[in-house]
This record gives structure tokens, C-alpha cells and sequence, in this order.
């Protein structure tokens, strides 16, 4: 493989570092806000938790290819153009979605907010490298992941401000503005060269739509299949079947070339994939607790909005601190176990703690600590996985970007899945506690009956019409949030014992040390 060219040194170092730092954040903010705010999203737009979770990976295919394309069209366009066309792409994709009032106005501007946005992390990263190897190249990697830990914490907060006050749609109004002042920072310091045409990598149209069919496959089999499974059992196999045959088929061909779209052979080392395959699983993880949460905090214990939004970014600030933590030790003491141990003991004691709320639970002195635990999780795990992942692969620039490529597209891969089992997750665990539940909400059962009546007088006495109306309604509303609140419940347990299998599986593993 011939050594790619020199980039050209870059303008306006400072203004790079904030580039690198909005388009990170950028990744980040909008699924951070997209997943908190999915409740009021769904209702405004008029989809199902199945048909938002088929949006998601919808999302998920698109941004795949996206990533898969980053460095074909960023050799052609020049680095400045390509993130420039990222960027409006993503601004009238959230500008669609702002507007939106129907699934499938929703989902179009998804789509475009994929096409442009999916590449956006990615590109951030590759920016770092245009900065000499030299103590500031690690001042790009401090934007990058300050970036990361801000935009976390912050996302719940912007986005429950946006839900309280003048709804969901501003969560795009602020999203298109960020986007905008990225423009005009990319427009100023990155560079507009294009590299030789004998480097450029090869593509084709049908490896890349093999991909996307593939990857769209494989999601809704699994979206589908605890909807469908016993009704459509044989599409959904098949259709998994075609997904995994036709990834494959795409990794082959990457794997036999030196000029391809992907130069997987490059990247054969157990390191690399076993970072890789530990970034999918805290993406499953992510996506799915950024999912259930919200669901939790306001239909299941009756929390407002604005109130979730401000202590869940209280609580994610341990993300930033657990940073600040890493960036002074990490260089001088890089072995990875210890922060792995820390970081998934604290995923179990995040997990077992909200386990254990209850109606009467307090969300600064009971949510916030076991939240703060989840941000330690989130940047120690992550951020330790980023300096060993790509240690063996990042001899050379072509190399490195296809290992952040692959890396970022199998992230995507999995925020979709995690969506996918979070709303699977509430709907079968709802469903279950809903019909246990439901044989003491009828009548002749004691305690409803006294508690029908209780509610009936109580709205009589405030001059109601049809207070015995109001009171069985109210009683059925207590009924729904008490399921929501016992499925949320289960998941949280589910992640006190990732928490504690990961601890021990990272003790015991060899690779990443």
C-alpha cells in the first residue's frame, strides 16, 4: 500500500479544535435529544414504539452507508466541501423532521438527516489527524472526547427545555443551529485539497446497496421479530437469512482488495475487533438506557419534563468530571483493567440503584448518584476502549480511517438495536405486569372498589360532571403507570447484571490490557 500524501498543514488550529469539538457533539446531541424526547415525538407524529423504533433503523442503514462512503467522497470533494455538504444535508433533514406531522414525513427527514449526519463523528475524528504528530494532536483528541462527555450530558437537558416549554420540534431549531455555526467554521480552517486520483478508493453502486439491504435486513428481523415472531416465524428468519448472507457478501469483498470502499484485510488484528465489539455492546447498552429513562422518570413515576431534563444532566456530569480524571492519568498510566473494573462495577451499582425507586423516590438524592455512576461507565469504558482499540491500526492514514469507519458503522448498527430492544422490552414486560396487575382494577376486588369510591366522592365534592366517569379513568391512568414503571424497573436489573458480567469478563480477557 503506497503511503498517502501529506495533508496540508491547517488553518486556524483553534478554530479546528472547535470544529472537531461541534461535530462530535453534534452525533451525540441528536441522538441523545431524539431518545429523550421519543415519547412526545411518537404522539405529536402518530407512531407506535414499533414503527419509532423502525425509523431508528432506518436511520441506522442510511448512516451505515454514509460512513461507508466517508473517505471515497472526502478524497473527490476536498475535506471542506464534503463536511460542508454533511452538514446542510443534516440541517434540512432536521428541518423536515421540525416539521413534521405524519411517521412518514418524520422518517423522510431521517433519512436525510442520516445522509448527512451519519459521517459527521467520524469526520471529527479524522480531522484530529490533520494536526502533526505532536502533544496538540492529543489536544484534538481532548475536543473530541470533551465533546463526547458535554454533549451527553447536556442533550436530556436541552431537549426537556425544548418538550416543557415550546415543544418537541425546537430539539431540530436547536440542532440546524449548531449545524450552522459548524459551516461557517469548516468553511474557515479545513482544508479544500483533493487527494491523488491513484489513491482514491474504489466503490460500487451495487457492494453499497448490498450493504444497506443487507444492514436493513438484519435490523427488522430483529425489530419484527417479538412483534411477528410466531406469526411470520418463516419471513423473519428469511429475511435475517438474506441480511447476514448479503453483509457477508460485502466483507468479502472489502477483504480482497487493497483499493476497496473498506480494507478490512488491513485491519486482521484481535485488538482492533475486540474493540470494536466492545464499542457495539456500550452502544446497545447506551441507546437502550437513553430510551428508558425518560420513560421511567415522567409516564412511570409522573415526574415533569423540564424536572427530568435538569437532573439527568446533573447526573451525566460525573461524564465530563470522569474525563477531566482520565485526560491527566490515561497517558501515564494507560493499562486498561482498572478502568474497566471501576467502570462496569459502577454500570451495576447504576443499574441496581434505579432498580430499586419507587413512587416515593427522591431524583436528587436517589437518581442523581446512581446517574452519576452511569456517566463514570459511559467515559472510563468508552474512552479506555478508544486508546487501545486503535493502537495496531493507525500506521497508516487510509488504515485508520477505514478502522473509524467500521467502528462507527457498526456503532450505528447498534444504537438501532438498542432501540429496538428497549421498546421491546417495555412493551412485552408492560404487557406481562399489566395482566397480573389488572385482575385487582375490576370490579368486585375490595381495593378498587374502595378506591373508586374514594376518588368519586373527591370529585363530586369539586362540582365534576360525571365524577364515577373521571374516578375510573384516573384509576385506569394509575394502572398504566404502574406498568410502565415495574417493566422500567426490570430493565434496570437487567443492566445491574451486564454490569457485573461485564466487571468480570473484562478482569479475565487478555486482549485489551
Amino acid at each position: 500500500m503506497k503511503p498517502a500524501p501529506a495533508q496540508s498543514p491547517p488553518r486556524h488550529p483553534q478554530l479546528l479544535l472547535f470544529t472537531i469539538f461541534l461535530l462530535t457533539a453534534i452525533e451525540y446531541l441528536q441522538s441523545g435529544m431524539i431518545a429523550f424526547g421519543s415519547g412526545p415525538i411518537m404522539g405529536e407524529i402518530g407512531a407506535a414504539p414499533e414503527e419509532f423504533s423502525l425509523i431508528s433503523a432506518t436511520y441506522a442503514c442510511v448512516a451505515i452507508a454514509a460512513i461507508a462512503k466517508q473517505r471515497w467522497f472526502a478524497e473527490r470533494l476536498g475535506v471542506r466541501r464534503f463536511v460542508m455538504l454533511s452538514l446542510a444535508l443534516f440541517m434540512i433533514g432536521a428541518a423536515v423532521c421540525g416539521s413534521s406531522t405524519t411517521y412518514l414525513q418524520f422518517l423522510a427527514g431521517r433519512v436525510c438527516m442520516a445522509m448527512g449526519g451519519g459521517s459527521l463523528m467520524t469526520s471529527a475524528r479524522l480531522l484530529v489527524n490533520l494536526i502533526p504528530p505532536s502533544p496538540a494532536r492529543f489536544t484534538g483528541i481532548k475536543y473530541f472526547a470533551s465533546a463526547l462527555a458535554v454533549s451527553s450530558a447536556s442533550a436530556p437537558w436541552l431537549a426537556s427545555t425544548a418538550i416543557s416549554h415550546d415543544g418537541w420540534r425546537w430539539i431540530f431549531i436547536a440542532l440546524i443551529g449548531i449545524a450552522t455555526v459548524a459551516v461557517l467554521l469548516a468553511a474557515i480552517c479545513l482544508p479544500a485539497d483533493t487527494s491523488a486520483r491513484e489513491l482514491h478508493s474504489e466503490s460500487h453502486p451495487v457492494l453499497l446497496m448490498v450493504l444497506i439491504a443487507g444492514s436493513f435486513c438484519v435490523l427488522y428481523a430483529l425489530q419484527r421479530s417479538w412483534y411477528d415472531f410466531y406469526g411470520d416465524a418463516t419471513m423473519l428468519a428469511g429475511a435475517g437469512l438474506v441480511g447476514v448472507l448479503a453483509l457477508g457478501y460485502f466483507a468479502r469483498a472489502m477483504y480482497r482488495h487493497d483499493r476497496v470502499l473498506l480494507n478490512i484485510g488491513a485491519l486482521h488484528n484481535a485488538r482492533y475487533w475486540s474493540g470494536v465489539a466492545l464499542f457495539t455492546f456500550c452502544y446497545i447498552l447506551m441507546a437502550a438506557t437513553n430510551y428508558t429513562l425518560p420513560a421511567l422518570l415522567q409516564r412511570g413515576l409522573g415526574f415533569p419534563w423540564e424536572v427530568i431534563g435538569q437532573v439527568q444532566a446533573v447526573g451525566l456530569a460525573a461524564t465530563v468530571v470522569s474525563w477531566i480524571f482520565l485526560s491527566v492519568l490515561l497517558p501515564r498510566k494507560p493499562a486498561a483493567k482498572k478502568y474497566y473494573l471501576v467502570g462496569f462495577l459502577a454500570l451495576s451499582v447504576f443499574g441496581w440503584k434505579i432498580a430499586h425507586l419507587s413512587p416515593a423516590a427522591d431524583l436528587w438524592t436517589d437518581f442523581v448518584p446512581a446517574l452519576a455512576c452511569y456517566g463514570v461507565f459511559v467515559m472510563l469504558v468508552l474512552a479506555t476502549t478508544a486508546m487501545h482499540t486503535f493502537r495496531e491500526v493507525s500506521h497508516h492514514e487510509t488504515v485508520f480511517s477505514h478502522a473509524q469507519q467500521i467502528k462507527n458503522m457498526l456503532a450505528q448498527f447498534g444504537g438501532s438495536v438498542g432501540i429496538s430492544l428497549a421498546t421491546i422490552s417495555m412493551q412485552t414486560r408492560s404487557a406481562m405486569h399489566g395482566a397480573a396487575l389488572s385482575g385487582h382494577f375490576a370490579a368486585g376486588d375490595p381495593v378498587y372498589e374502595q378506591s373508586l369510591h374514594q376518588l368519586t366522592a373527591a370529585y363530586a365534592q369539586s362540582g365534576a360532571l360525571n365524577p364515577g366517569a373521571l374516578a375510573g379513568a384516573g384509576l385506569a391512568q394509575m394502572l398504566g403507570q404502574q406498568t410502565t414503571l415495574l417493566a422500567s424497573l426490570d430493565y434496570f436489573w437487567i443492566v445491574a447484571g451486564v454490569g457485573v458480567t461485564g466487571a468480570l469478563v473484562m478482569v479475565a480477557q487478555r486482549v485489551l490490557k
